[in-house]
């Protein structure tokens, strides 16, 4: 494919949105609901508190009886869960715990704290408020409120909420299930035995990893060797999946043979090539039913085509909001070289400077094989094609690795 013909970073996110669709509902448990993304509202099924409860240890009376050494008879008690069933009256106080309700005719509670009790009798030592430390019923939520919004990643505070609303079971969308195919003669997987000239395969772990931090379902496909056949029955292995991501073979060599293979199982491309760095080599679109995502074999390239491409595809999958990673404004910690017609995306560090402003300094080397530096970068600091040479000091966006889970 010719340069001219090569895309942009935003169409190429574009037309792989376009390419997917969001995955239907099933029904979990609560326990099993954490980092699922809710397919309906979580409506709460009661009102929380449902009865006006106290906050502290003390005493419940009525405001008006509470003043300075005033002296009040303790009527009963009334520990969390066992409320006091009848009314207190003018002089009289119930003995409260934290989350107990507080008794008809209360309005106010003594701290344990401010009474002096002697058996039955207790003496106010500081003046009660009428309201003070008295959680009213529904201040968290009501009835029929909406605690968790549909299209809301779940986390562990939204567990407890729901659990708190009375939700054994939630709708969530289902996993993305993604099936994850390297190819290549000189790949072998950690713990194997490695060819001659060969290399560890890492990209196939870290897409694995990549998916299921992001919710989806991983499965790691055996290593397809180079030849038109192997990839085409590793294409046989995939019905049933949501999403094949494939690294490497997507290349101009002759060796690079993951388009030819997999159209022998029916693949249609939507493009090829994207100007961008790392990472021009990467291939959309669908095999039947089945969407494909045709990755670099370089692992820099792969994992930085992830943020870009892999990553808003997950989220729309899941009924999340899709698009560009979100980024930030930096001050640059070296001057950068004018750039070509490929937008960049710099592997680099993150520091402060004496007034607390971000400082992102790419590394001197970048070549899209040294996956160590990445491991070691916090952010991508991003050039559009044809960007002007930059001094140190001037403002750059930058994507912050950690804002993604990578």
């Amino acid at each position: 494919m010719p340069e001219a013909a090569m895309i942009s970073v935003d169409e190429a996110r574009a037309r792989i949105l376009a390419g997917l669709h969001q995955m239907p509902a099933e029904i979990v448990a609560l326990a099993n609901a954490w980092n699922r993304v809710t397919a309906e509202p979580v409506i709460a099924r009661l009102t929380q508190p449902p009865s006006d409860v106290s906050a502290m240890d003390g005493y419940a009376l009525r405001a008006a009886d509470g003043g300075p050494r005033a002296s009040l008879r303790v009527i009963g008690a009334a520990p969390a869960g066992h409320p006091f069933e009848s009314a207190v009256g003018p002089g009289q106080t119930v003995r409260l715990f934290t989350g107990s309700v507080v008794p008809r005719g209360a309005d106010a509670i003594l701290l344990q704290e401010d009474a002096e009790r002697t058996g039955d009798t207790v003496i106010v030592n500081e003046a009660v408020v009428a309201g003070r430390h008295i959680r009213r019923a529904g201040q968290d939520f009501s009835k029929g409120d909406t605690v968790i919004p549909s299209g809301r990643r779940i986390t562990a505070r939204d567990v407890g909420l729901a659990a708190a609303a009375n939700h054994p079971w939630l709708s969530v969308h289902r996993r993305p299930r993604v099936a994850i195919l390297a190819t290549g003669d000189e790949i072998a997987m950690p713990g194997e035995p490695i060819p001659a000239g060969g290399i560890v395969s890492s990209n196939s772990h870290a897409l694995a990893a990549l998916v299921r931090a992001m919710g989806g379902d991983p499965a790691v496909l055996p290593v397809a060797k180079d030849t038109t056949e192997a990839i085409a029955a590793a294409a046989d292995q995939v019905a049933g999946f949501d999403l094949l991501v494939t690294t490497g073979g997507a290349s101009v060599g002759d060796h690079d043979l993951v388009i030819s293979g997999l159209r022998t199982r029916g693949l249609i491309v939507d493009f090829w090539q994207i100007a961008m760095r790392p990472g021009k080599p990467l291939v959309f679109g669908r095999m039947g039913a089945v969407p494909v995502l045709g990755l670099p074999g370089n692992p820099v390239s792969a994992i930085v085509c992830s943020a870009l491409f892999l990553l808003p595809a997950l989220a729309l999958m899941q009924g999340l909001p899709a698009g560009p990673p979100p980024t930030v404004a930096a001050l640059l910690g070296t001057p950068l070289k004018a750039n070509d017609h490929r937008a960049d995306h710099l592997r680099a560090t993150v520091t402060n400077d004496e007034l607390g402003r971000m400082v992102v300094t790419p590394f001197p080397v970048q070549d899209s094989a040294m996956l160590r530096r990445l491991a070691l970068a916090d952010a991508l600091v991003l050039r559009a094609p044809h960007a002007v040479a930059l001094p140190a000091g001037a403002e750059v966006t930058v994507i912050r690795l950690d804002t993604l889970g990578l």
